[in-house]
């Protein structure tokens, strides 16, 4: 006797399903993954816009390069006519300093790891978000900083930081 299939299985339904869910679940993690990434992206553009802006400081108060960094008392105004370049560094700091603050991110200046030997007229802008801290740890430690931005002349691995290089001419 010939038996002919007047529909679909109850079996061949729950394959379908399953075999569906397998296919939805990786388009969950693709999607999980690319907002991740753009989060990360946006985070570094944020970074080096704060760099920027702080390296242009510097370059337009050339004869205060080795002034920027974090003092307790800087200046809250500060104008060309009544400053001296070094509140202007201060301030100019300063105000780098509360709009990384305001993101979420850190900032810092400090000697460029490697390179030309005249490091007077060189420095680095460090911004640094999450966990890494705008540092630079010691390659030859027993035990380099776990959240330092670097570690010698390059990135740490999962470091979550920006550098900018910035040059001052004077």
């Amino acid at each position: 006797m010939k038996r002919n299939q007047a529909g679909v299985g109850l079996i061949e339904v729950l394959v379908a399903l399953v075999i569906l869910s397998i296919a939805i679940l990786g388009f969950v993690g693709l999607q999980v993954r690319a907002l991740a990434a753009s989060q990360e992206a946006s985070l570094n553009v944020q970074a080096m816009t704060l760099a920027r802006d702080l390296s242009e400081r510097i370059r337009m108060n050339r004869g205060a390069l080795t002034e920027y960094q974090d003092v307790s008392n800087a200046p809250t105004t500060c104008g060309i006519a009544y400053c001296t370049p070094v509140d202007m560094a201060q301030y100019d700091f300063n105000q780098v300093k509360l709009k990384a603050e305001a993101a979420g991110m850190s900032i810092d200046v400090l000697d460029c790891q490697m390179g030309h030997s005249n490091v007077a007229k060189r420095k680095c802008v460090y911004v640094a978000w999450g966990d890494t801290t705008p540092t630079a740890a010691d390659s030859a430690a027993s035990e380099p900083s776990a959240n330092a931005c670097t570690v010698g002349t390059a990135y740490r691995a999962d470091a979550q930081c920006v550098i900018m290089e910035t040059y001052n001419y004077e």
